[in-house]
């Protein structure tokens, strides 16, 4: 894949090639890195970029670097200016990942002792949606436990929590699965790597909790939003493992996953073993809204402007 011209490294657009950093500082950098996962949609009829919940996601990234006590240099709207920014010079004119990458640095001394300053990059690339495309998964109880509040704070966006993500992930992948989901300390249903869990039952959509040891997502939380206004009930509670194995209709939700079916868990075949009439209801709407094709969730979608001058 072809780098794009321009990141953002530090307050500044800057060409890819002049960006670099020493092998030495890789180390421990990344242990306390927090992140953002943004997503742009390009609507080839408007000829117009959208970027979905830009201020909810720089908003997330500022309260990470708290949590993991990361210096803060930037505020919320520069961050919103500089991913503008990137995208409009790199002339993005598909759809896009986005990524807010803030680190320690200068930690070849520091170690477990706090950070003395950070460093923050922005990166964009090609990011194709698989909304609409027929996907469906199956998926497995990982063996592995989600992280909990008294290990690492599942609700930030930390580098090092998605270790987690990744034992599970390669768990299922061993044992013939596309996916996984991850049970709590307590044994209850928490999330799938780097996704929430959603079940539907007798036509109420139901989710874990924010307590149940999951990612405080922005696509979750619109997700809900949409369906309440669609007249479906929500329930946010815990959930029990054998819950999924009697939903009718189960799905994960994130920027990277945005709605994923799964129509089988520990072979468990969900509903009718295709996608359900609730998880298509909310996916058509998810397109219209991050398309640009309704007028209803506009606030949820920043234009992206036309390119200027480097």
């Amino acid at each position: 894949m072809e780098a794009p011209k321009y990141l953002w490294w530090n307050g500044e657009r800057r060409l890819w090639s002049e960006c670099t950093v020493h092998v030495s500082e890789i180390a421990w950098a990344t242990v306390g890195a927090v992140f953002e996962g943004i997503r742009a949609y390009w609507n080839d009829e408007q000829e117009q970029l959208y970027v979905f919940r830009l201020e909810e996601h720089m908003q997330r990234l500022v309260r990470s670097q708290k949590l993991v006590q990361l210096p803060i240099h930037y505020s919320v709207d520069e961050l919103i200016a500089a991913a503008l920014d990137l995208l409009a010079a790199n002339e993005t004119r598909q759809d896009t990942y986005i990524f807010p990458l803030a680190y320690t640095a200068r930690t070849s001394t520091r170690r477990f002792r706090g950070a003395s300053d950070s460093e923050l990059s922005m990166t964009t690339r090609p990011n194709p949606t698989h909304l609409q495309t027929g996907m469906k998964l199956s998926a497995n109880i990982s063996s592995w436990r989600r992280i909990s509040e008294d290990v690492m704070p599942p609700r930030a966006k930390n580098i090092a929590n998605y270790r987690n993500s990744m034992l599970a992930s390669l768990e299922a992948e061993a044992d013939g699965y596309d996916t996984t989901i991850l049970l709590n300390r307590n044994g209850n249903v928490s999330e799938a790597p780097g996704a929430c869990v959603v079940m539907i039952r007798d036509g109420v959509l139901i989710t874990p909790d924010l307590t149940s040891g999951i990612l405080e997502s922005i696509t979750r939380d619109a997700l809900l939003k949409m369906a309440r206004n669609l007249g479906i009930e929500v329930q946010e509670r815990v959930v029990d493992r054998t819950e999924l194995y009697l939903a009718d209709e189960v799905f994960t939700c994130g920027t990277a996953a945005e709605i994923s079916p799964i129509t089988s868990v520990d072979r468990y075949q969900i509903g009718n073993g295709e996608l359900g009439p609730i998880t298509s209801q909310l996916e058509d709407l998810f397109v219209k809204i991050l398309r640009g094709q309704e007028s209803d969730y506009a606030h949820w979608r920043t234009p992206v402007p036309a390119a200027v001058t480097a």
